[in-house]
């Protein structure tokens, strides 16, 4: 073999070497590939794929873990990182559960800032369990999706309710309600089998699953509006040199504002979309809307309780910055 294939053959083999070293990330995700927290997901994806040794990709809908999984295969090390409904979590600590706490913040304005005045607690949270957060991102407000009419208690007492939390369980109970915890993967079959009847939602899980083809009625209750988080291992997070990890802090950032943005822009979209599918959309009368909120309050004093002086130092944070 002469000199000049020598060289050529070494080059082809060290591009072959850094191919072979470029790390790959599978990442999981709960929701649609056309939901924006996806879409958003996609592109932080290839963004720090596009700048590092690190190919991150994606798994929307619940294709590699389901989203009741997700947080704990990230924890375990199954998968280096994941998207996960935040207030799910409240088994593990209540703290997760503060976005979701009824009534407190149900503005994107008010929602921003109870996130930035709480993040240090939820980072510590985290890190507790071993998971890093990268960012994290509002649905719209939580609207109250039924098959048929709301105007009394009598109207929804003993329907099926669609739970995605503790919150949400607990709410439909405070209404006369039986909840039934279903992940969103699986929100349009429960609703065409009457497994489901009614839900506290975001207008774009009901955009997502076409639920116009199973229910009639949706009240732009605003009763909160939760977030996901992107979370990393922790161990694999540790392992990373600085340049990547700012690599993908910068994705993360990018990806955070980005999201934020988008939820604002679509929350009256969906509800347009609604009524363009022959949804009825409204309100709750005053005497239903008061009814939801007296849930509320005593949610939050619940919450509270289980939540102790963290939770306190919490919400103390967020008045503090209001």
């Amino acid at each position: 073999m002469n000199i000049k294939k020598l060289v050529l053959t070494g080059a082809a083999a060290l591009l072959m070497a850094g191919a072979a070293h470029a790390e790959k990330w599978d990442m999981a995700l709960a929701y649609s590939a056309t939901n924006y927290h996806s879409e958003i997901a996609a592109a932080f994806a290839a963004e720090v794929t596009a700048n590092s040794d690190i190919e991150i990709v994606t798994h929307p809908s619940g294709s590699l873990f389901a989203g009741g999984e997700i947080f704990n295969a990230v924890r375990r090390g199954l998968t280096p990182i994941g998207e996960r409904l935040i207030s799910a979590l409240g088994n593990d600590d209540a703290i997760y559960e503060l976005d979701s706490v009824p009534f407190l913040a149900t503005s994107f304005a008010d929602a921003k800032t109870l996130y930035e005045a709480t993040k240090p607690t939820l980072m510590e949270t985290l890190e507790e369990s071993r998971v890093h957060l990268l960012y994290s991102c509002p649905w719209p407000p939580q609207g109250f999706y039924s098959v048929s009419e709301a105007n009394a208690l009598a109207d929804i007492a003993g329907m099926k309710f669609r739970a995605y939390n503790a919150t949400t369980s607990k709410f439909a109970d405070g209404l006369g309600m039986v909840p039934t915890t279903i992940e969103a993967a699986e929100l349009a079959q429960a609703f065409a089998t009457g497994v489901a009847q009614s839900m506290i939602s975001s207008g774009s899980t009901g955009y997502d699953r076409k639920l116009w083809e199973h229910v009639t009625f949706y009240y732009d209750v605003k009763a909160w509006l939760p977030r996901n988080m992107v979370i990393v291992n922790a161990s694999t997070w540790a392992g990373l040199d600085d340049a990547t990890k700012g690599v993908i802090e910068t994705a993360a950032a990018t990806a955070e504002a980005t999201c934020w943005a988008k939820a604002e822009e679509l929350d009256s979209w969906y509800i347009e979309q609604f009524t363009a599918n022959g949804m009825t959309v409204g309100t709750l009368n005053p005497e239903m809307q008061a009814e939801f909120e007296k849930v509320g309050n005593d949610l939050r004093a619940a919450w509270l309780e289980r939540a102790g002086e963290k939770g306190a130092a919490a919400l103390a944070a967020f008045e503090a910055a209001k």
